[in-house]
């Protein structure tokens, strides 16, 4: 059997988080919750995502706080409200697919909060347009031309850390198995560990260590409160000089695993507009390797992977030991199948889907039989 279809455990307190395949669905945002709750939309798509055969749903970056999301569309988790919305939404999904274990990216937008969605431009929106004044380490707006942040001050640390903590114990209270903490793309946690965005003077700014000093204690915070799988989505470089880079990710990595991390998940870039990324199939994947031989934490790589054989490759390399993939799943929403197709692989499927495959894709459901009449 390829690598791919092998099952893999993920480490955790309360005991390891089986999944039956290194297929990880990506966190993908669906800027399709009003006021933070999710709708009919999340139905639909979970749903679908559920029935895809991965070994791993990862639910999209959900706010900690409702000045915590990029867009006003943004899911959360930040109240009783949205718990409900979420929790009773992700039940009913559940009940239309087989079994699949998920994951929630806990997340903070900090400066590039309060823009509108990426159809509608994707900028800064200020009050007149439904907007409102983001946080972040330092006053640096993210584009030239943009009003700042509001640089947090102590009592803004203390409350988000604590947001972190309260939404992942809302994460558990509604049956989700793993979290991941989103430290990449230019959000708030990332915002801290980059030079770029992160210009303070005080205990959380300056040299590494200080400038992975929130980062880690959201860690550690959340870490105290959710004993399953906890892991961390990093951007292991900003693709700007004197910015961000992977030996600074490496150290961090090898932190967050004294810590209890369970997993790393790596990608790149978002802090600035002066990124220079070298685009091309897989091209994160060398950062992935990086990351996993520096901390020995089970490894998730990401970007431009589209082809199964592609992904056994990554895995049969020793280049990461997860391959998430994210728009290809939405192209194709049984890329898993196909791939168990490819490489002799098998995975769950929902009965009403069992009569569809071609004759050179049998077996791929195992022991599936259907009668005719």
């Amino acid at each position: 059997m390829s690598l791919l279809f092998t099952p893999f455990d993920l480490p955790a307190p309360g005991g390891t988080l089986a999944l039956p395949n290194r297929i990880v669905i990506a966190p993908m945002c669906q800027y399709s919750a009003p006021e933070g709750a999710a709708t009919d939309w999340h139905l639909a798509h979970w749903s679908s995502l559920l029935n895809s055969g991965a070994g791993l749903l990862t639910i999209e970056a959900t706010a900690v706080t409702h000045t915590g999301r990029i867009t006003p569309g943004c899911l959360g988790l930040w109240d009783e409200r949205t718990q409900e919305a979420l929790g009773s939404t992700l039940q009913r999904a559940r009940k239309l697919a087989p079994p699949m274990p998920v994951c929630i990216q806990l997340a903070h937008a900090g400066r590039k909060a309060s823009s509108a969605v990426p159809w509608r431009g994707g900028q800064l929106l200020d009050a007149t347009q439904g907007g409102w004044l983001p946080l972040g380490p330092s006053a640096l707006p993210q584009l030239p031309g943009e009003a700042p942040p509001r640089a947090m001050e102590a009592a803004d640390l203390e409350q988000v850390r604590e947001a972190f903590v309260a939404a992942a114990r809302r994460a558990r209270r509604i049956g989700i198995e793993a979290i991941e903490l989103h430290a990449a793309h230019g959000y708030l946690l990332h915002q801290f560990l980059s030079p770029i965005a992160n210009q303070r003077s005080d205990d959380y700014g300056g040299s590494l260590e200080n400038r992975m000093r929130f980062p880690l204690e959201v860690f550690a915070a959340v870490r105290a409160v959710f004993d399953g799988p906890v892991g961390v989505r990093v951007s292991a470089t900003d693709w700007v000089d004197g910015g961000w880079d992977v030996q600074q990710t490496a150290e961090f990595a090898r932190r967050l695993k004294t810590l209890g991390c369970s997993f790393m998940h790596v990608s790149t870039a978002g802090v600035s507009p002066q990124q220079k990324i070298a685009l091309g199939p897989g091209y994160q994947v060398p950062f992935a390797r990086e990351v996993r031989l520096a901390c020995g934490l089970p490894t998730t790589a990401v970007g431009l992977i589209t082809e199964p054989q592609q992904a056994e490759a990554i895995l049969q390399a020793g280049d990461a030991d997860l391959i998430a993939i994210a728009r290809a799943l939405l192209y194709k929403p049984r890329w898993p199948w196909e791939a168990a197709a490819a490489l002799g692989g098998q995975v769950q499927a929902s009965a009403p889907y069992w009569r569809c495959l071609p004759r050179e894709a049998q077996g791929i459901f195992g022991d599936a039989r259907i009668g005719q009449r």
